[in-house]
Order: structure tokens, then C-alpha cells, then sequence
């Protein structure tokens, strides 16, 4: 079937640039109406610019299609709200949030401020969960709604230099697991993006033979596929140079230390049967890891619980 969003309102932002402008146009060129959100600030988030978001509206409407532009700050919960209402007056609806917008300000953790450690949170966390706030309620009165999260290979695997980034973006993950649970029930679908792109913001940290495979345009079909109809929930997509990976958290089966064995001795002396990665899983919610220490702990008790695995 042909992934198409006719019908579908879309807020992207950070869509002035880089990946932003790629999922937007994306996103335009497959019929949705789009609202792009840049700030139009600089890479570590100072200074202030409408131009960015105006030239992507041009350019979407030069193709036919809809789109306007809010230069709102995605920390801002005023500027947030008076763009979700602009949306819903022209629109009526809001169906897909992409939060893409995102500063830098990387330096050693011994030498980074708490300023610049505070600012990047508040942009990549604290401006993601202000947008999704923003549309939580519209989308759970839809009963429909796609919502996609930005991360990092720094935030999943780490990166030097970038604490505050790598925080953020790891912080990523658990908002999505929660958000996914808590919007099955109106069909809101929560995913995680984690791209390598070629980038104002990396364009200084990589080769530039490995920037021409890395174009934003060989990461957004990942994105539209996360945002459409059939897209899945709880799922962070790795993407970059047209390849595509997903990412996991497993746990392993582990052991129970009793009475005189439940000692640091004791977790030192069986490491290794705690960390064989036979039998692992992944847990799709925190409760499944509580029943399953209770479980173990009841077994060897000859106790029986009152839930299954």
C-alpha cells in the first residue's frame, strides 16, 4: 500500500533545516498539510530568525501543497500553545507531531556549565514534552495521533563531549515508553527516531566523503513510515545513508541470591550467570520486571503468586 497523510495536519519543528525541512517536505509531498516550526536560531540555540521557516513554506506551496509557519521557541509552553491554536483555527485538526528541533553545546562534562547542560535539556526534553503536551489532549479527542521523538546514538550508546545532549536524547526513550502505554487506548502511536544525518549541526564533526551519504533525504522515508497509518508504537528506529536499524533493551534472565549469598560478595561471585544472555527479553513495561523477580523469589519459596509472567 502507498503511504500517503491526505487529510493528515502535521507540526514538524526545527523544519527550517537539515532533517526538519526533509520530513516536512516529506510530509507535504504526500498530501499532508504542514505546520513548520523553526525558531530560526543558531546551532546552539541563540538568536532568533523567521526566515528559515518562511523559505520552506515557499517552497512546499511552490509544489502545491499546504503549509504555514510558527517561529515558536519549543520550551516556550505560551509559544507552544498559541501554535497548536493557530493550527486548529486554520485546520481543525492535528494528527501527526514531529519533534525534531534541537541546539548543541558540546563540551567536556569538567568543562561544561550547568547553563549549557540546563538549556540543551530544555530544548530537546523539556521542548519535546512541551509539544507533545500541547497536542496530548487533541489527538486523545481524535482518537487518532502519531508522534514521533528525535534521539541519538549519543544518547543510546554515548558520545564524548556531549553529556547534556546525550541525557536529552536518552531521555527519549523512557518518555516514549510511557507515552506509548498511555495513548494505545485513542490510537496514538509514539516511536523514536534515531538518525545520523549530514547537518548544520554535524557537519563539522564528520568527513565530508561521509556527510554525501548521510543526506537528511536518506532518513526521512524512515520518519514517514513511523508517522503513517500503519506505523507501529514503541519503536526506535535507527537511520542514516538510506540504512535502517532498530534498537532495544533486553534483560537478562538473571539469578536469585538467598539469605547468606544476597552479599556484594555474593552478586561479585555470580556476575557472570547474572549477565548470560540466555533466555533474555525485552520488557515492554516496568511491571513485567517486578513480576519477574517476584516470580523467582516465589518459586524457590514453593509459593505461588497471584499474576502470571
Amino acid at each position: 500500500m502507498d503511504i500517503r497523510f491526505d487529510g493528515r495536519v502535521a507540526i514538524v519543528t526545527g523544519a527550517g533545516a537539515g532533517l526538519g525541512r526533509s520530513h516536512a517536505l516529506g510530509l507535504a509531498a504526500r498530501g499532508a498539510r504542514v505546520v513548520i516550526n523553526d525558531l530560526g536560531a543558531a546551532t546552539d540555540g541563540e538568536g532568533r530568525s523567521a526566515s528559515a521557516a518562511s523559505a520552506v513554506v515557499d517552497e512546499i506551496r511552490a509544489g502545491g501543497g499546504e503549509a504555514i509557519a510558527h517561529g515558536a521557541d519549543v520550551a516556550d509552553e505560551a509559544e507552544i500553545a498559541d501554535m497548536v491554536d493557530q493550527t486548529m483555527t486554520q485546520w481543525g485538526r492535528i494528527d501527526i507531531l514531529v519533534n525534531n528541533a534541537g541546539i548543541l553545546r558540546d563540551k567536556t562534562f569538567a568543562k561544561m556549565t550547568m547553563d549549557d547542560f540546563r538549556k540543551v535539556v530544555d530544548v530537546h526534553l523539556m521542548g519535546t514534552a512541551t509539544c507533545t503536551h500541547a497536542v496530548w489532549p487533541i489527538m486523545r479527542e481524535q482518537k487518532y495521533g502519531r508522534i514521533v521523538l528525535t534521539s541519538s546514538a549519543s544518547g543510546l550508546y554515548g558520545n564524548f563531549g556531549q553529556a547534556n545532549y546525550g541525557a536529552a536524547k536518552a531521555a527519549m526513550m523512557g518518555l516514549m515508553n510511557v507515552l506509548h502505554l498511555e495513548g494505545a487506548r485513542d490510537d496514538i502511536r509514539v516511536n523514536t527516531l534515531a538518525p545520523t544525518a549530514a547537518t548544520r549541526m554535524t557537519e563539522s564533526l564528520m568527513p565530508e566523503e561521509a556527510l554525501a551519504l548521510l543526506q537528511p533525504e536518506t532518513i526521512t522515508p524512515g520518519l514517514l513510515y513511523l508517522v503513517s497509518e500503519i506505523a507501529p508504537s514503541r519503536t526506535i528506529l535507527g537511520a542514516g545513508a538510506g540504512c535502517y536499524a532498530l534498537t532495544r533493551v533486553y534483560e537478562t534472565e538473571g539469578v536469585l541470591l538467598e539469605g547468606a549469598q544476597n552479599t556484594p560478595e555474593g552478586v561479585a561471585a555470580h556476575i557472570e550467570a547474572i549477565a548470560d544472555e540466555t533466555g533474555r527479553r525485552e520488557l515492554t513495561d516496568a511491571f513485567q520486571q517486578t513480576r519477574k523477580y517476584a516470580r523467582k523469589a516465589a518459586d524457590a519459596r514453593g509459593l505461588t503468586l497471584p499474576w502470571g509472567d
